[in-house]
Protein backbone atom coordinates (compact mmCIF):
# COMPACT_ATOMS: atom_id res chain seq x y z
CA UNK A 1 0.00 0.00 0.00
CA UNK A 2 0.94 3.31 -0.61
CA UNK A 3 3.11 5.11 2.60
CA UNK A 4 1.32 8.48 2.08
CA UNK A 5 -2.54 6.62 1.94
CA UNK A 6 -1.75 4.93 4.91
CA UNK A 7 -0.41 7.62 6.97
CA UNK A 8 -3.37 9.48 5.97
CA UNK A 9 -6.13 6.82 6.68
CA UNK A 10 -4.05 7.13 9.93
CA UNK A 11 -4.79 10.83 10.12
CA UNK A 12 -8.15 9.97 10.06
CA UNK A 13 -8.69 7.39 12.56
CA UNK A 14 -7.07 9.76 14.70
CA UNK A 15 -9.42 12.60 14.51
CA UNK A 16 -12.64 10.27 14.35
CA UNK A 17 -11.21 9.11 17.76
CA UNK A 18 -10.39 11.96 19.04
CA UNK A 19 -14.28 13.39 17.57
CA UNK A 20 -15.43 10.16 19.67
CA UNK A 21 -13.57 11.21 22.67
CA UNK A 22 -11.50 8.37 22.99
CA UNK A 23 -8.10 7.76 24.40
CA UNK A 24 -5.74 5.43 22.31
CA UNK A 25 -5.70 3.05 25.53
CA UNK A 26 -9.22 3.16 25.16
CA UNK A 27 -9.63 2.66 21.89
CA UNK A 28 -7.33 -0.76 22.14
CA UNK A 29 -9.78 -1.86 25.07
CA UNK A 30 -12.25 -1.78 23.06
CA UNK A 31 -10.96 -3.25 20.11
CA UNK A 32 -9.35 -6.33 22.18
CA UNK A 33 -13.16 -7.04 23.44
CA UNK A 34 -14.02 -7.48 19.84
CA UNK A 35 -11.30 -10.51 19.80
CA UNK A 36 -8.81 -7.82 18.29
CA UNK A 37 -5.13 -8.74 19.32
CA UNK A 38 -4.04 -5.12 19.48
CA UNK A 39 -2.14 -2.56 22.29
CA UNK A 40 -2.14 0.94 22.63
CA UNK A 41 1.24 1.00 20.91
CA UNK A 42 -0.44 -0.81 17.61
CA UNK A 43 -3.15 2.12 17.93
CA UNK A 44 -0.57 5.02 17.93
CA UNK A 45 1.29 2.61 15.36
CA UNK A 46 -1.63 2.66 12.70
CA UNK A 47 -2.16 6.74 13.70
CA UNK A 48 1.40 7.22 12.45
CA UNK A 49 0.82 5.05 9.48
CA UNK A 50 3.53 2.21 10.62
CA UNK A 51 1.20 -0.60 11.15
CA UNK A 52 -1.11 -1.91 8.50
CA UNK A 53 -4.96 -2.52 9.68
CA UNK A 54 -6.62 -6.15 9.31
CA UNK A 55 -10.05 -6.16 7.75
CA UNK A 56 -11.56 -7.19 11.07
CA UNK A 57 -10.10 -3.99 13.04
CA UNK A 58 -10.75 -1.51 10.23
CA UNK A 59 -14.63 -3.14 10.38
CA UNK A 60 -14.62 -3.42 14.08
CA UNK A 61 -12.76 0.29 14.22
CA UNK A 62 -16.00 1.84 12.01
CA UNK A 63 -18.34 0.60 14.78
CA UNK A 64 -16.62 1.46 17.65
CA UNK A 65 -16.45 5.25 16.21
CA UNK A 66 -19.78 5.29 14.59
CA UNK A 67 -18.38 6.42 11.42
CA UNK A 68 -18.53 5.26 7.64
CA UNK A 69 -16.31 3.93 5.41
CA UNK A 70 -16.01 7.23 3.18
CA UNK A 71 -14.78 9.00 6.49
CA UNK A 72 -11.57 6.15 7.43
CA UNK A 73 -10.95 6.18 3.96
CA UNK A 74 -10.76 9.58 2.57
CA UNK A 75 -7.97 10.73 0.87
CA UNK A 76 -6.95 13.80 -0.63
CA UNK A 77 -4.78 13.21 -3.71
Amino acid sequence: MDEKIEKQIGKNIRALRERAGLTQETMAAKLQLRGCDITRSAVAKIEVGQRHLYPDEIMHIKEILNVTYDEIFSVNK
